[in-house]
């Protein structure tokens, strides 16, 4: 269960005035579905879906990475880009 902490930062990185770059997306995504997922369970989608792709494998750098740790690093990512 993401803890409030973690749900308000999501609201926040919804609303940022200012677009973070592709890395920094990647990263928001990753740490986002690892703390609310876990380990990736999918396949990594076909070699045409290069968004897909790039995003896959983000989130597969983080396998093994506590749900709680997860949570941290992204909601001290969020503020990084927030400020």
């Amino acid at each position: 269960m993401p803890s409030a902490e973690f749900e308000a930062a999501a609201a926040k990185a919804k609303s940022f005035t200012v677009a973070p770059s592709n890395d920094d997306l990647l990263q928001l995504y990753a740490l986002f579905k690892q703390a609310t997922v876990g380990d990736i369970n999918t396949t990594r989608p076909g070699f045409t879906d290069f968004k897909g792709k790039a995003k896959w494998d983000a989130w597969k750098e983080k396998e093994g990475l506590a749900s709680a740790e997860a949570e941290k690093q992204y909601i001290a990512l969020v503020e990084k880009l927030a400020a």
